[in-house]
């Protein structure tokens, strides 16, 4: 199987962008939060591989274009932010309040469960940026001289986590306010977590875009210094 799709590079591209249309129709059609299309897409194309016994590097082939994609489409986040700037500027406080304490608990349960599981000092600085975006994550973690690949499976997850359980969440502790609901989507979950963001409504969207470019910025300064101080 291999050999027959060495010769067809745009295989990883199709079979990724077919398998997250199946995750978006089988989302509308359940309505269920679990069914998270891009969840859908790795379980898939996971299945796939294996069935077919197609090696990761060959699947990469094509795959490896959407990656490209990242940075314009975390750049085009921006415009729900400008759409809110009044919304911004009249809660600015609260929102920085909140970007600085989410970067803080993320930080600080990492370093937690590391000194918990004792897991060895690179393993737990990979984890460190795992609630930021993936462009700005393997870059801190290549500082601390890290695992990329390991920061690359641990953003993934946590941004796939955060949009399923955000709703839920957000019902169990009665937060209705939408600068909070999309503070704490971009805080803890990233890209992924403000696709749910934009789901709930235009101001939770905004606050989301938002919280992935501040979160960023003070995990960049503050994972070192907090990494150099514990280790």
């Amino acid at each position: 199987m291999n050999d027959m799709l060495q010769d067809s590079v745009f295989f990883g591209l199709f079979l990724s962008l077919f398998t997250y249309w199946i995750g978006v129709k089988i989302k509308n059609r359940f309505k269920w939060t679990i069914l998270n299309p891009l969840l859908i897409s790795i379980l898939l194309c996971i299945v796939c591989l294996a069935l077919g016994h197609i090696s990761y590097a060959t699947f990469n082939q094509g795959a490896q274009y959407l990656s490209y994609l990242l940075t314009p489409s975390t750049v085009c986040l921006a415009l729900p932010m400008y759409r809110q700037m009044k919304v911004l500027k009249a809660n600015w406080l609260p929102v920085l309040a909140g970007v600085v304490s989410g970067c803080a608990v993320t930080l600080g349960l990492v370093l937690l469960c590391g000194w918990f599981m004792k897991m060895e000092q690179t393993l737990t600085v990979s984890l460190l940026p795992k609630s930021i975006t993936t462009a700005i994550a393997i870059g801190v973690t290549e500082e601390l001289n890290g695992i990329s690949a390991i920061t690359v499976a641990a953003v993934i997850i946590t941004g796939i986590i955060g949009a399923v359980v955000a709703g839920t969440v957000f019902r169990l502790f009665k937060i209705e306010e939408p600068v909070a609901q999309g503070l704490a989507c971009g805080t803890s979950a990233h890209a992924i977590g403000t696709t749910k963001a934009l789901e709930l409504g235009e101001i939770q969207g905004a606050m989301s875009s938002l919280a992935i470019v501040a979160s960023g910025i003070i995990t960049v300064f503050a994972a070192p210094a907090v990494a150099s101080w514990i280790f």
